[in-house]
């Protein structure tokens, strides 16, 4: 297997749903996401309304029509977002640290790579793929802390996590990217 990284544009993407997909619910249906079939459907259906957001970008890793992993990001509005986990994460960081980390920034909402495909390189090129155009290195993101191998993999990457608590039961955790001006270790 030698796939290929390359940005795939907004419309383009539905040409691959079915592919995205079946990476989606390997990748998702293990714990502690533990999503089922269905969930990988409905985010295939949410990725064509993704697709229109502002500064939307996409990554596949193709090896001829098999899809081994995606990537996907977008522009964070000035005006932080309160639907899905965004407003548990606005309470935590409070409104100052939202703002000044968050807000403008290229938010990476995705990164699925197939087991087979895993320990290549793969998913590194995938974030570097969708995070490389971020506007002074401004890029974020957000995981669960009981994904330890995605934890790991992100420190691995130079991601840095924020030792602050998101409320609620998904147990998420915010990271800022390698070159973020805002990271405290940084300063």
């Amino acid at each position: 297997m030698n796939p290929e990284v390359r940005l795939v544009a907004g419309a383009s993407l539905s040409a691959y749903a079915d592919r995205i997909r079946r990476v989606y619910a390997e990748v998702f249906s293990a714990p502690p996401w533990d999503e089922d079939e269905a969930m990988a459907g409905l985010y295939v259906e949410r990725l064509a309304d993704d697709a229109l957001r502002p500064g939307f970008t996409a990554a596949l890793a193709c090896d001829g029509d098999t899809v081994a992993g995606f990537a996907t990001a977008w522009s964070t509005p000035d005006s932080f977002p309160q639907d899905r986990s965004y407003g548990a994460v606005a309470a935590a960081l409070g409104p100052e640290r939202t703002t000044a980390w968050l807000c403008g920034g290229l938010e990476v909402d995705e990164l699925a790579v197939a087991a087979r495909a895993r320990g290549t390189g793969l998913g590194a090129a995938l974030l570097a793929a969708v995070t490389d155009q971020a506007s002074d290195g401004r890029c974020w993101l957000l995981t669960s802390v009981r994904a330890q191998g995605a934890l790991r993999f992100y420190r691995r990457a130079g991601w840095y996590e924020l030792p602050v608590v998101v409320p609620g039961k998904a147990g998420l955790t915010v990271l800022l990217g390698p070159r973020h001006p805002g990271r405290p270790d940084l300063a």
